[in-house]
C-alpha cells in the first residue's frame, strides 16, 4: 500500500490545480535534475538535519513530494550514476564499479547505450550537464558529448574530482586550465570549482531562455564528497566556532595532491555545514534564476544523492546524523549506504507539500522522464515510471523487489521484497554470510532474522541469482573471479 500524506493545506489546493494549470502536450516541461554527492538522507533539515539548516532545498519539498523510501542505484558514485541515467539496477547496468582508467577518468558507458540524454536530444530538448561526471574519460566511449549531452562543465574523472582547487576542468573535450589554482599558489586561494562550475550552470539557463527548445539541466555537484574545503567567505565563517572540532591531518602534498588526497583540515565541522550550506544555496540560486527567465512555471526541478554519507576527509557523519535512523554509510548495502533524499517539485501540475512512503529507486528516473516528456517508449527497463503517483492518477506500478550489488569490500549484495530485506556479504570470497531484516519492525537493521527464517533467506537468496547478470568487467561471485583470472 501506498502512503501519501499532504504536509500543508497548499497541497489539496494543488491538487486540484494541477490538472488545470497542465502545459498543453505540445509544450514539454523542462527538467532540472541536482545530485549531490554523499549527502547523507539525515544532511537535509526536511529530512532531520538540527545542527544546520537547508532552506532553499525545503522549499522545493514544501513545493512538491518529498520520498521517504528512495534508493541510490548502488551505494558508490559510478555504478550509482549509471543506474540513474541508463534505467538499469546495478546487477544489470554497465558500470558497476569506481574503477579507475588511465590517463584520466573511469570505466565507460558502451557506444550504443540508452541514457536519458539521448532520449531527451531525440525529443528536441539542450541538454546540459555541469558537475562530476565519472562515467567516461574525453574520448572514450562514455565521453559525456558521445552519450547525449551537448554542453558539459566540470569533472570529468571522479578521482580528480576530490579536489575543489583542481586545476583543469573540462568544457565538453576542451581542457579549461585554472591558472590561478597552481601548486605554486597557496591552495585555497584560487577558483573553489564548485562556484565556477555552478556560474556556467547558470549561464546555460541564460541561454536556454532564448533559443524556445525544453532543456535538461544535469547537475552532478561534487558537494559536499571530501576533501572538506570552502571558501573564506561569510558561510564558513558563520559556521566556525559553533561545532567541538578534532582538526584532520590529510595530504597537502605530494603526489596525491590533487590527485585524489584529502587536503587537511583544522575545521572539519565548520567546513561540512559550509558545504551543505552552500549547495542550497545553489539550488536558491537555480530556482530564482527560472523565475527571472520566466521558466519556473514549466520546469519540474528534482533533487537527489547518489549514494549515503562518507567518513572521508574528516567528516563524522555520526556527529551530523547524516544517515538519519538508518544503518551504514557509504560502501554499505545496509539502509544508511542506499536510502537517499527525493525531492520532485512542479507547482501547478503536481500536488505541494506531499510526503510519500513509495519504494522507489534510481532506475525508476529514467522510465518517468520518457513518460514525462513522451520522448521514448517505457521499454524494457528495471524501473517503473513515477508519473502516475506524481500526478495523483490511477495505475502507479510498483517494484516487486529491488537489488543492489557492490563489487568492493569483499563483494556485498541486498535485496529488498516488501518489508524484508536481505543482506549478503562476502560474496565474492566464496564463504558468503546473510542477514535477513524485517525494516517494517526493525528499520535499523539491528535483529538478523536468517537463523530463524531459513525459508525466507531461500526466497530472496533466488532473487539475488535472478537479478544478478554477470558482467566480466565488474566480477562478483567467485566463479566470475576465476574466469577474470
Amino acid at each position: 500500500m501506498i502512503r501519501v500524506k499532504l504536509l500543508s493545506l497548499a497541497g489539496s489546493a494543488a491538487v486540484a490545480a494541477a490538472c488545470a494549470g497542465e502545459k498543453p502536450k505540445d509544450s514539454p516541461p523542462n527538467i532540472v535534475f541536482i545530485l549531490a554527492d554523499d549527502l547523507g538522507w539525515g544532511d537535509l533539515s526536511c529530512y532531520g538535519q538540527e545542527r544546520f539548516q537547508t532552506p532553499n532545498i525545503d522549499a522545493l519539498a514544501e513545493n512538491g513530494f518529498r520520498f521517504t523510501q528512495c534508493y541510490s542505484g548502488t551505494t558508490v558514485s559510478a555504478p550509482s550514476r549509471s543506474c540513474l541515467i541508463t534505467g538499469t539496477h546495478s546487477g544489470h547496468t554497465a558500470v558497476r564499479g569506481n574503477v579507475e582508467l588511465p590517463p584520466e577518468g573511469q570505466f565507460p558507458l558502451p557506444e550504443g547505450s540508452e541514457t536519458i540524454f539521448k532520449d531527451l536530444k531525440t525529443a528536441g530538448y539542450t541538454t546540459g550537464a555541469f558537475g562530476k561526471w565519472g562515467l567516461g574519460g574525453i574520448g572514450s566511449t562514455g565521453d559525456p558529448t558521445r552519450q547525449g549531452i551537448d554542453r558539459f562543465f566540470g569533472f570529468n574523472c571522479q578521482l580528480l574530482a576530490h579536489s575543489y582547487y583542481p586545476d583543469h576542468l573540462w568544457d565538453n573535450n576542451f581542457r579549461v586550465e585554472l591558472e590561478d589554482n597552481r601548486d605554486d599558489i597557496p591552495y585555497g586561494e584560487g577558483t573553489y570549482a564548485p562556484d565556477l562550475i555552478h556560474e556556467k550552470a547558470l549561464e546555460f539557463l541564460d541561454d536556454r531562455a532564448t533559443d524556445g527548445k525544453p532543456f535538461f539541466l544535469w547537475y552532478p555537484t561534487t558537494i559536499p564528497h571530501a576533501e572538506l574545503i570552502a571558501p573564506e567567505d561569510s558561510v564558513i565563517q558563520r559556521f566556525r566556532g559553533s561545532f567541538p572540532e578534532e582538526p584532520y591531518k590529510g595530504i597537502d602534498d605530494g603526489p596525491y595532491f590533487r590527485k585524489g588526497g584529502y587536503v587537511s583540515q583544522e575545521y572539519p565541522h565548520a567546513t561540512f555545514a559550509a558545504m551543505v550550506t552552500r549547495l542550497d544555496g545553489y539550488v536558491g540560486q537555480i530556482v530564482a534564476r527560472l523565475k527571472e527567465l520566466s521558466l519556473k512555471e514549466n520546469t519540474v526541478i528534482i533533487f537527489a544523492s547518489d549514494n549515503g554519507p562518507h567518513k572521508e576527509g574528516g567528516h563524522d557523519p555520526d556527529f551530523f546524523d547524516s544517515n538519519g535512523p538508518w544503518r551504514g554509510y557509504k560502501r554499505d548495502v545496509y539502509e544508511g549506504g542506499i536510502r537517499v533524499p527525493l525531492i520532485v517539485s512542479w507547482p501547478g501540475h503536481i500536488a505541494m507539500g506531499v510526503e510519500t512512503d513509495f519504494l522507489c529507486s534510481f532506475w525508476d528516473m529514467m522510465p518517468t522522464l520518457r513518460d514525462l516528456t513522451g520522448s521514448a517508449p517505457s521499454g524494457d527497463m528495471d524501473g517503473v515510471s513515477l508519473l502516475p503517483l506524481l500526478k495523483g492518477k490511477k495505475g502507479q506500478k510498483e517494484h516487486d523487489y529491488i537489488y543492489f550489488e557492490f563489487q568492493e569490500a569483499g563483494g556485498r549484495q541486498a535485496v529488498r521484497q516488501g518489508p524484508w530485506k536481505l543482506v549478503r556479504l562476502n560474496v565474492s570470497g566464496g564463504n558468503p554470510t546473510d542477514e535477513l531484516y524485517n525494516l517494517a519492525d526493525d528499520p535499523g537493521e539491528t535483529t538478523d532474522l536468517a537463523a530463524s527464517m531459513p525459508e525466507k533467506v531461500e526466497s530472496l537468496r533466488r532473487i539475488m541469482v535472478e537479478a544478478h547478470v554477470p558482467n566480466p568487467d565488474f566480477p562478483l561471485l567467485p566463479e566470475e573471479w576465476g574466469e577474470r583470472l
